[in-house]
Order: C-alpha cells, then sequence, then structure tokens
C-alpha cells in the first residue's frame, strides 16, 4: 500500500496522455509506420454509397488560437436513409452495403487541418419517436487531452430541422449551439463535394459544445 508521502512524489506518465504515441499506435500509416495490412482512414463512405457526397475539413483549435498539429479525430454517422451501420440501430431503414459509416483522420502536420470523405446523412429517429437532424459524430483526441471529447456537427443548410432538433434544444444559450454547426462552402467543392467547414475550438469564448456520454 503507498504512503500518502509517497503518492505526492508519483509523476505522469505517457500512458495517462493520448500522446505523443496517439499516431503510433491508432493511425499508424499517417505517421509513416506501415505495419497493419488493413489501415483506417478518413473515408467513412466508399464511392458507391448513396446519397450526396461530401468533405467535411476543419482544424482543432487550443485556448490561444492556435490549431493543434497531432490530432487524431473519429467520425461516425448515419447513412444517406438516416440509418447507422451497427446491430444496434434497429429503424427500419435501408442499410446501404457501400456505406462503412466510421473513420478516422489525422490533423495535418503543417497546417493542422482534418479532413473526411462522406456522404450527408439523413435525419435518425430518436427516443421517444423525436427526430434528430441529420448530423456526424466526432471523437477528438490529442496530446495533453487524458479523457477523449465527444461532440457533434450539425449542417448550416438544414435550418429547419437543426430549430428542431431535440440536442440542440437542450444547449440553453443559442449561441453556444452555433458552435455545432458546421458552415456549408460556398466555393471549395471537389470532384463534385459540397464542402463543410467545422473548426473544433478547445477552450476560449468560441468553445465547442462537449458531450459527456
Amino acid at each position: 500500500m503507498l504512503k500518502v508521502n509517497q503518492l505526492s512524489q508519483l509523476r505522469e506518465t505517457t500512458s495517462q496522455t493520448a500522446g505523443p504515441y496517439v499516431h503510433i499506435g491508432l493511425a499508424p500509416k499517417f505517421a509513416g509506420f506501415d505495419i497493419f495490412e488493413n489501415n483506417f482512414d478518413n473515408v467513412v463512405a466508399g464511392p458507391e454509397a448513396k446519397g450526396q457526397r461530401i468533405r467535411i475539413e476543419g482544424r482543432v483549435i487550443d485556448g490561444s488560437g492556435t490549431p493543434l498539429r497531432d490530432v487524431l479525430i473519429e467520425c461516425w454517422q448515419a447513412n444517406a436513409a438516416g440509418k447507422y451501420r451497427h446491430p444496434a440501430d434497429r429503424q427500419d431503414k435501408d442499410v446501404d452495403p457501400a456505406f462503412r459509416g466510421w473513420g478516422r483522420a489525422c490533423s495535418d502536420f503543417e497546417s493542422g487541418v482534418f479532413t473526411f470523405e462522406t456522404i450527408k446523412p439523413g435525419a435518425v429517429e430518436g427516443r421517444n419517436g423525436s427526430v434528430m437532424a441529420p448530423h456526424v459524430n466526432l471523437w477528438i483526441v490529442a496530446r495533453g487531452i487524458n479523457i477523449g471529447l465527444n461532440t457533434r456537427m450539425y449542417f448550416s443548410d438544414e435550418r429547419a430541422a437543426n430549430a428542431a432538433d431535440p440536442i440542440l434544444n437542450m444547449i440553453e444559450w443559442e449561441v453556444r449551439r452555433q458552435t455545432l454547426i458546421g458552415q456549408r462552402a460556398e466555393s471549395g467543392a471537389q470532384e463534385g463535394a459540397a464542402v463543410y467547414r467545422f473548426d473544433i475550438h478547445l477552450q476560449g469564448p468560441q468553445e465547442t459544445v462537449f458531450f459527456d456520454i
């Protein structure tokens, strides 16, 4: 049994934070290590997946306004019909075999930008018959973040659906809801895919809403 004076001398170890080894363990190819036969990547929906093709891009920004360059982000979402590719989703909707529904991306080591190639999700049936607006779920981890952060990105061109979304309406301050809205770019579409920009702020006046799940 450790004594109190011994506890005061213990130091934090690398196993207590997400980095600097997070890329080697979870996205080795991005870090330059080709050690897995099948690597996870940022393609959430294959080229044959049904729905409107989109590209999500953004940065994770710290309290000083500096983009982080060693972030790992996971994305999971419903398909164009609003159904997750998971056995727990029992909605009577079609499963798209070309839709993986999950992806993993790393921020660029130079610019700090992360990207996901996917399709725009459909509305999802929630509890008690409520309907959630189209959204993607994001999980963020980086050096110095001891517990992964969970958030969502909604779509700026889904105003009516966003206004009725039960999760967004749980956020008391409307200005805080805006931190969860990805903005459709007026230009910059790539290979026919609409681009949505979504920056995640860890701290500060623009701090993104995070979920305790």
